[in-house]
């Protein structure tokens, strides 16, 4: 009868539209009190702290930050411009550039969100005026903004790293070679389309020309140089390389002459707020992480997974069933939060590598961020680009089919992940 309850408390409130934080808080609650463990509530603050005070924590809003400065501060124009004097004189350049832009704009934001927002402004537009369809346009912002989070510095991997106790310096290290790999893919799809449908190449007289555009993109490259070079060098840690990045961002900010002092009020206050809803969504996924560990069901798991017979590949077919269907319809981090702590133990105790294991997480969540019905980029870029969701699904299919193609060859080739740790003695 309790769980009945607890179940149709789910329902109503998910119909009524709750927020999610207060959703998976309230129900972990009335789970303590349906299971007969309500004493252990006495020590839920205690717990939360302890959950919540993590040096790696701290990485993660001021990356965020940095992130918005750097929209704020003019970063992406150069980038594109850049970019633009490089490829754009190929046959479907533009869609050359924005996969290159969403590479070096990973550098800097680790954010496939704001990938897609910065680029759905900039690049879609200037795409359509020079003869390509808003459709396919749309469709290439969406499947190179996933990049963002793959590439370091990713605020995901962060995220994952303080949460499950992850090294996230290796993890950076082993999330470069996955995302230079999807861009390689988007950039030989998109030569494949613009053959096949004759999309516009670019015009000398129309692109930037090139050392000019170089020397005014030097300090926004330089940005993941040093963001890049501190962590995985052992120069800095993750959390000192993003106060550095904070400080970078004003400066070039302000050298292109976009970024003002209320500009970076402004980038505050987004920051605060937006950190805001992260921490109050841990404090009740921790509620749920610590009544999951009292009533043992990572264990549970573990033993179905056994009876099941399933070996390290069979469960990690699983778990990407798993999180590639929560990426659909939650939060990134939210979905991280509530199911790694349940599903990954599990994978641990059979043998499978941690940092292969967070970055086909990592990859499998964010392709999630492409996946109808309630893919986030979708979303985003449906109302920034002004373009019928449905429409931008279907245009965005095959981009999404070999995104999963390429996550099942990083799931079952886990050198292409690891190599890099090992060279660099990080694993």
């Amino acid at each position: 009868m309790p769980a009945l309850f607890i179940i149709v408390f789910v329902s109503i409130s998910l119909v009524a539209g709750s927020a999610i934080a207060y959703l998976i808080g309230a129900s972990a609650v009335l789970t303590f009190l349906a299971v007969g463990k309500d004493q252990f509530l006495a020590v839920l603050p205690q717990r939360l702290f302890s959950q919540l005070d993590s040096f790696a924590f701290l990485a993660m809003p001021l990356f965020i930050l940095a992130g918005d400065l750097m929209n704020r501060g003019g970063v992406a124009n150069a980038l594109i411009e850049f970019s633009m004097a490089v490829f754009g004189r190929l046959k479907g350049g533009l869609g050359h550039v924005n996969v290159v832009t969403s590479v070096f704009f990973a550098g800097v934001s680790g954010s496939a969100t704001a990938d897609a927002a910065a680029l759905g402004n900039s690049l879609v537009p200037e795409m359509e005026r020079r003869g390509y369809t808003r459709e396919y346009a749309s469709a290439i912002t969406g499947a190179s903004s996933i990049i963002g989070p793959i590439i370091p510095p990713s605020s995901i991997m962060i995220f994952y790293g303080a949460l499950m106790g992850t090294n996230v310096t290796a993890l950076f290290a082993a999330g470069i070679v996955p995302g230079l790999l999807l861009a390689v893919m988007l950039m030989a799809m998109n030569a494949y389309f613009a053959h096949r449908d004759d999309h516009p190449g670019g015009k000398d007289l129309d692109l930037p020309r090139f050392w000019p555009s170089l020397l005014r993109a030097i300090p926004a490259l330089m940005l993941p140089a040093i963001i890049l070079g501190g962590t995985l060098f052992g120069i800095m840690t993750p959390a000192e390389a993003a106060a550095v990045a904070v400080l970078a961002a004003i400066v070039v900010g302000m050298g292109y002459g976009h970024l003002t002092f209320s500009g970076i009020l402004d980038s505050l206050m987004r920051t605060a707020v937006m950190l805001g809803g992260l921490f109050i969504l841990l404090c009740a996924i921790s509620t749920f992480s610590y009544i999951a560990a009292l009533e043992e069901w990572p264990q549970a798991i573990q033993h179905l997974v056994q009876g099941w017979g399933l070996g390290p590949i069979g469960y990690l077919m699983l778990i990407n069933a798993i999180f590639l269907g929560a990426g659909m319809v939650m939060d990134v981090k939210a979905a991280v939060a509530l199911f790694a702590p349940i599903f990954v133990p599990a994978a641990l105790a059979m043998g499978i590598d941690p940092v292969h294991l967070a970055i086909v997480i990592c990859f499998n969540i964010t392709v999630g961020l492409l996946s109808p019905p309630l893919g986030s980029v979708l979303l985003i870029l449906s109302t920034v680009v002004k373009l019928e969701y449905w429409t931008l699904i279907r245009v965005t299919l095959p981009f999404l089919v070999a995104e999963i193609a390429l996550l099942f060859v990083l799931t079952y080739v886990p050198s292409l992940t690891l190599a890099l740790p090992h060279a660099l003695g990080l694993h």
